[in-house]
């Protein structure tokens, strides 16, 4: 995928609210009205919580006279439907490119893997920045030509590195943050400072195995599958809305050591979709839990 150009004219519009008859007619006869075409449209109803989702691609260019739409005149119309039907909604413009910062300590390959496949397109998104507690993964920022920052943490002066690094967030215009296995617990300032906006990968299959030691965990409990989960991160440590999970065939043979280099792989993996699922505007929360488009 390359990344669209400064000028593309496609956006994705993300809607949820309460179910009821005629949203999905409401929508489409609001940019049927403004002269523009529906790319894609995907819509989900969860009927025990009584809520609608739908993510619809459509093209800026109005329809017969070829001109973009004002964004203004677009964001009027959508408000007024939006307010009618109590909705909450989200509109991104792929001209717009959204800016990430990763947060690492010293483990490389969910890194590696992130910058790599910005590197070809995969991800729909600019990485001004990465920060760090320690200083060992400079040398990859460097190799890419990204800002690296470090930021020691100890328990007396986490309050105050982190509000240093929310200070330089907002500095780089940051609309993503993702944890690339950071091994530090946010505190509740920097996660409401981007809320829904953290992505963090847990090397485990959520709920089972959390905190700091997942696989070693599994290797006690003699499991024969291991996991990973890409998930929001909340004020409730490795409870947040979850986007993404997988697993890997293990057996008796596999030591600690064998767990964690095969959980490598499907880390980097779980991690890289989320992202690229955020990024594209197909993740919607609702209830800790997360409706993903295809």
């Amino acid at each position: 995928m390359v990344l669209p150009k400064k000028d593309s004219t496609t956006a994705t519009l993300l809607v949820s609210c309460s179910d009821r008859p005629g949203l999905v007619a409401a929508l489409s006869q609001l940019l049927f009205a403004l002269g523009l075409n529906i790319l894609d449209s995907d819509q989900h109803t969860d009927s025990s919580a009584e809520k609608f989702f739908q993510r619809i691609r459509f093209d800026l260019a109005v329809r017969d006279s070829g001109s973009v739409i004002d964004e203004a005149t677009l964001l009027g119309a959508i408000r007024e439907v939006a307010d009618r039907h109590e909705m909450e909604w989200d509109l991104r413009l792929d001209r717009d490119v959204p800016r990430m910062a990763i947060f690492v300590s010293k483990t490389d390959h969910c890194l590696y893997d992130l910058l790599l496949r910005h590197r070809s397109g995969e991800l729909h998104c600019d990485i001004p920045l990465i920060i760090s507690n320690h200083p060992d993964l400079e040398p990859i920022a460097e190799q890419f030509g990204i800002d690296y920052r470090v930021y020691p943490i100890t328990k007396d002066t986490k309050t105050a590195q982190e509000q240093l690094e929310i200070e330089l967030l907002r500095e780089y215009r940051i609309d993503l943050v993702v944890m690339a296995r950071y091994m530090q617990i946010l505190s509740d300032q920097m996660i409401e400072a981007f809320p829904k906006r953290i992505i963090n990968i847990h090397h485990s299959f959520l709920p089972a195995f959390q905190g700091g030691r997942p696989y070693h965990q599994a290797y006690s409990r003699g499991v024969k599958r291991i996991g990973a989960t890409a998930h929001y991160a909340t004020l409730d440590l490795d409870e947040g809305p979850i986007i993404e999970q997988d697993v890997q065939r293990v057996s008796h043979r596999d030591t600690p050591k064998d767990l964690v280099r095969k959980g490598r792989d499907v880390e980097r993996t779980v991690l890289s979709r989320a992202v690229a699922w955020h990024l594209d505007g197909r993740v919607l929360v609702y209830d800790n839990k997360t409706v993903v488009f295809d």
